[in-house]
């Protein structure tokens, strides 16, 4: 796997920093009829969101690069560079980097809720590289469950471990 950066220049490509990742947007949900979300995350070892619910979108993930471990449903799901995967609305799942070197993954939603929330809690990159590595504080899980409220989607439960 190669360093984990999205382009030579991303003011091109809509990228930001999410907690520990560098995100890209590389579809918008309001830039077509459809309505679809596509992101590409740059995600570091051990990166893992909560244990959370979908109330309105269908998640699909596709992985690039990597190794990433899925909780869906109550079943784990090892996924590789190639693998593509479902999380249904209304379903909780949540996962794990398991890779020493990250992981890259295409997130597709379809509906601007996702997206939404991903606005809201990044920042715009300062550079192409993933950001500083920090734990989130109690703050942080705070306004991280609120933004997820209001974008329809319920955290329940910790990262995968």
């Amino acid at each position: 796997m190669t360093a984990m950066t999205a382009a030579a220049n991303p003011a091109e490509n809509d990228v930001h920093w999410f907690g520990n990742s560098l995100i890209a947007f590389r579809a918008r949900a309001d830039q077509s009829e459809d309505g679809l979300s596509i992101v590409d995350h740059w995600m570091p070892y051990g990166e893992a969101p909560p244990l959370h619910i979908h109330q309105s979108q269908d998640e699909y993930f596709h992985v690039l690069e990597g190794v990433m471990r899925f909780e869906v449903g109550g079943k784990t799901i090892v996924a590789r560079a190639g693998d593509t995967l479902t999380a249904p609305k209304g379903v909780p799942h949540r996962f794990r980097v398991d890779s020493v070197l990250g992981a890259r993954c295409l997130t597709i939603t379809k509906g601007g809720d996702f997206e939404a929330m991903l606005d809201e809690m990044s920042r715009p990159a300062e550079s192409a590289d993933l950001p500083p590595q920090r734990q989130p504080t109690p703050e942080m899980i705070e306004a991280l469950t609120e933004a997820c409220r209001r974008a329809n989607i319920d955290i329940i439960g910790p990262p995968l471990g």
